[in-house]
């Protein structure tokens, strides 16, 4: 097991050095820089005429090396990253990158991480009801929750949550954490309660789409497990049927379900960052946003580095997990 975990880690460095540059190559692909944005900001604001607000984004990109081919902006960023873990400086939010990430990850996984249990929770539930009472009116709901759950776009359902909250139930602190009297305050019970009642549109929002894959996954696995000889010796034994289920089928039924968990992670993290885009909370998602529009490369470049992280390491998770679910499996070796 450690011979594996070592050799898929140090398996995953040059994956990330490699996806890290098509990243920065992608971002810096599009014309224009945060120079651009700057005389375009002078020109608008009138604070310049056409010609000074052209030379002070030039004077700009020679002090901060945007002048620079992308080759060696891409070492210089990677290299600070690698020797001093520092992530570059945001030109937009005026701040280091990584005390950016230090304030706006955190409450992302945390949100996705909530999320997820919520989707695996549910969804395993439904799945086994479905499956236990195929083609009832249960497996008839549970389908269709399934369906809507992954045709509906996430960002669609945010908008629409947003709509009602702001002119059905005229909720004034939509796009915060807390309410004005606790964004200082110590931590207490009753933040908490405050920090729930602002974040459960994220979560619900984010929740809904793994809920529906995992109760589709889960019912069809179980469907076909229920149907399977071992299923039926051990019916024949006597054994009870919620035994049956819970013992022999529902176990055997999850190992697709473990091994999507390796992706699940980041697309949690995908489903926040939608809703937080629209509801506007201070996380990833609108940081992503705010440093694309203006070309702050280092910004877009470093978080998107951070989530490819999570999905090596999701994969990783999710090998173990199908180690620690069936002993059977064996992975290169590694596993004992």
């Amino acid at each position: 097991m450690l011979k594996f975990l070592i050799l898929r880690t140090a398996s995953s460095i040059p994956v990330l050095l490699a996806l890290s540059f098509v990243t920065f190559a992608i971002i810096e692909a599009p014309p224009g820089d945060y120079a651009d944005y700057i005389q375009a900001t002078l020109i608008n604001q009138g604070g310049a005429s056409v010609e000074q607000a052209a030379h002070q984004a030039e004077v700009y990109r020679e002090t901060h090396g945007l002048n620079q081919p992308l080759p060696v902006r891409y070492l210089f960023w990677i290299t600070g990253i690698v020797t001093r873990f520092d992530f570059g400086h945001s030109l937009y939010f005026n701040r280091p990158v990584a005390d950016l990430i230090s304030s706006r990850l955190p409450p992302t996984i945390a949100i996705a991480l909530v999320s997820h249990l919520l989707a695996s929770a549910i969804g395993i539930g439904l799945g086994i009801l479905a499956a236990t009472r195929p083609y009832s009116w249960v497996d008839t709901v549970a389908s269709a929750i399934a369906f809507i759950g992954m045709t509906v776009p996430r960002f669609l359902l945010a908008l629409v949550v947003v709509y009602l909250l702001a002119f059905h139930f005229h909720s004034q602190e939509i796009g915060s954490f807390f309410s004005p009297r606790y964004g200082g305050a110590p931590w207490s019970w009753d933040k908490f309660v405050d920090l729930v009642k602002h974040i459960w549109p994220i979560v619900m929002i984010a929740t809904f789409g793994g809920l529906a894959y995992n109760m589709r996954v889960m019912r069809g696995n179980l469907l076909d497990v229920l149907n399977s000889q071992y299923v039926e010796t051990a019916r024949a034994k006597g054994l009870s049927e919620g035994a049956v289920v819970m013992r022999h089928a529902v176990p055997n039924a999850l190992h697709p379900l473990v091994a999507y968990q390796g992706i699940v992670l980041p697309y949690m993290l995908t489903g926040e960052i939608e809703a937080a885009i629209i509801f506007g909370l201070a996380t990833v998602g609108p940081a992503i946003v705010g440093s694309m529009s203006v070309g702050d490369v280092y910004v877009t470049a470093s978080f998107m580095l951070v989530l490819a992280a999570t999905l090596m390491v999701g994969n990783i998770i999710s090998d173990l997990l199908l180690v620690a679910l069936d002993p059977r499996i064996r992975l290169g070796g590694g596993a004992s």
